[in-house]
């Protein structure tokens, strides 16, 4: 049982990963609520180990998997196995928030190591990392976490 607000927070990616269940309490399975800004995108990659799915509680994302591409809503869900190439960008005017699971669970560690301990429930300002300053931690640590980039993000 977690209450809200109880888990461990992470500021990365300009987005707040709030840690619902961690890799040390399940290893097969991590949840985290994701809360990212307009703009948001990631580069199609894929994962070697884990499946990824989302649902939607906010907000709108266009979602690339394989070679179909989907726009997600509140109430949409979607699964993605491990090895399928995916990206996505957040759409419209406002934040998006979902409940990112994975499985197995570490993959979650890799927000961890790439960005810092989350002061407040809220999305970083200021006082988040600079994608100039995240980035390379990415490219750097992606890899051990069996992610490989094979495209570039969805078009804005």
């Amino acid at each position: 049982m977690r209450e809200p607000g109880t888990g461990r927070a992470t500021w990365a990616m300009q987005s707040l990963f709030e840690h619902l269940l961690e890799p040390h309490e399940s290893a097969e399975l991590g949840v985290a609520l994701v809360t990212q800004p307009p703009g948001v995108a990631t580069p199609l990659h894929r994962h070697d180990r884990e499946a990824e799915a989302f649902y939607v509680l906010d907000g709108r994302l266009d979602y690339q998997a394989g070679d179909e591409l989907f726009e997600l809503y509140a109430g949409c869900f979607i699964h993605l196995p491990a090895q399928v190439p995916h990206a996505f960008r957040i759409r419209g005017d406002s934040p998006a928030r979902f409940l990112a699971l994975t499985a197995p669970a570490g993959l979650l560690h890799l927000y961890d190591e790439v960005g810092i301990p989350a002061t407040e429930r809220r999305l970083p300002g200021a006082d988040g990392l600079t994608p100039e300053v995240e980035i390379p931690k990415w490219v750097e640590a992606a890899p051990r976490y069996g992610m490989t980039v094979v495209g570039p993000p969805i078009p804005e």
